[in-house]
């Protein structure tokens, strides 16, 4: 993490949570992207609210992949500037966002062989099916980003035996999309199309963006295995 000074990093998070706030008061995804395209070159900066959730689901990944993470591909679905990956020890990575200026910065990390610009939902994944080892979406599935639905193209992602790693902040404002999130979860595995491996909550997820202080929410990370066979 960039070392700050007390004064900068009291600064620089007051900024983030500001952005923050903004990018999710935006109720059109172009307005959303048009706030991620300008916050791009500053956005790790969201480390500065002890953001948790990247480091969390490479753990997760990295504890229940038995396959060779040198040799696997994965698709890391609303990638932003690449926090995740930088986290996980794997060898080829395939990153789609909405933003152009966030795959910009996403390039200049040098982390991913190839990099697509996709509106989630809006537009189909631009992959071909069961083509990827690991698929992950870590921070847009919530009420303000993406709609539960794309769980069902990640999954066909997703190659057989494959994992699909996905993150939930809690919260109130976000009660009854992690709800109708894990009623889909629970339906496509009813349907067969994948198994739950683990779901892990965290307490310390991230500093919260609304109340003042050092107030944490928690979040949830879900894992399951792929049993579609495309």
């Amino acid at each position: 993490m960039q070392q700050f000074s007390h004064n900068l990093l009291c600064r620089t998070f007051e900024t983030v949570r500001e952005v923050v706030a903004s990018v999710r008061a935006k109720t059109v995804a172009c307005g959303k992207l048009a706030m991620y395209d300008t916050w791009a070159e500053n956005y790790d900066q969201v480390v500065t609210l002890d953001y948790h959730a990247p480091a969390i689901v490479a753990k997760t990944i990295s504890s229940h992949f038995s396959g060779d993470p040198e040799g696997a591909v994965v698709l890391d679905v609303a990638c932003g500037t690449g926090l995740v990956m930088k986290e996980l020890g794997f060898g080829h990575f395939v990153g789609i966002d909405g933003s152009k200026l966030m795959l910009e910065e996403a390039k200049k990390k040098g982390l991913y062989q190839d990099l697509k610009q996709c509106i989630l939902v809006q537009e189909p994944l631009p992959v071909q099916s069961g083509s990827y080892d690991v698929v992950v979406i870590c921070g847009a599935l919530t009420v303000d980003h993406v709609a539960v639905s794309v769980i069902r193209e990640l999954c066909h992602a997703c190659k057989p035996g494959g994992l699909v790693c996905m993150t939930c902040r809690h919260g109130e404002d976000n009660v009854e999309y992690k709800a109708s999130l894990e009623r889909e979860l629970k339906e496509m595995e009813v349907e067969g199309l994948w198994s739950c491996v683990a779901v892990t909550e965290k307490e310390h997820w991230s500093k919260s963006v609304k109340a003042a202080g050092d107030i944490y929410i928690s979040g949830s990370v879900y894992l399951t295995e792929n049993c579609n066979t495309i």
